[in-house]
């Protein structure tokens, strides 16, 4: 005879299988999306950092050797100096990436650069010893590969933001972030502020 001692782990049984079934659906239904989609968000915003910075740091180097070929260019190297520092001085971590005031002001800075950067490579057009210079070929080098890694991270950035953003304003993402995800606000995004900003600028020496 049963009893209700013997029904009881069968019961458990049960109610442990429905809830492991409910946690399976509701993971399919992209409860976790949100997160995941802002977490990759912060890590494509690391990689346009990092390759803003790389850019930064050629900038010393480069400076220096178009002093020993034209050093009277000073209002040039004085410009791409000044434009390095602005752009290094303003920084945007993953806690002030919803700020458009903030995000503004780093590209700004950042486009700062990159004219004052080409202004100071078509200065070398006028110094053939300059532009023949080996440690200058290779600065050339890195800098063009630079500025491919970052059109590159920019774009992975700005997909990566439109993932996110989407999935809050479209259901059933709508739904979660209203349920369980209210305090994550939708991401700013790189604007293209110049003609053709989503290509990497020609770097011509």
């Amino acid at each position: 005879m049963l009893t209700r001692q013997t029904l009881l782990p069968g019961r458990h049984v049960w109610q442990l299988a429905l809830l492991m079934a409910m946690a399976m659906l509701v993971s399919g239904c992209g409860i976790n999306n949100i997160p995941t989609y802002d977490e990759q968000v912060k890590s494509a915003w690391s990689q346009v950092e990092n390759q803003y910075q790389r850019r930064a740091d050629l900038v010393p180097n480069l400076v220096e050797t178009v002093k020993g070929f034209a050093a009277q260019e000073q209002e040039t190297l004085t410009a791409v100096i000044e434009a390095r520092s602005r752009a290094t001085s303003i920084q945007v971590d993953a806690s002030s990436l919803d700020d458009p005031q903030k995000m503004q002001q780093f590209q700004q800075a950042q486009q700062q650069l990159s004219g004052a950067l080409s202004r100071l490579m078509a200065v070398s057009e006028r110094y053939p010893e300059l532009k023949s210079n080996q440690n200058f070929l290779a600065l050339q080098s890195q800098l063009e590969g630079t500025e491919n890694r970052i059109a590159v991270a920019r774009r992975d950035f700005i997909q990566a933001v439109e993932r996110y953003n989407t999935e809050i304003r479209t259901f059933p993402g709508r739904l979660w972030h209203s349920l369980l995800y209210s305090e994550m606000p939708l991401r700013e995004n790189f604007e293209a502020t110049t003609e053709n900003a989503d290509q990497a600028p020609q770097v011509e020496f």
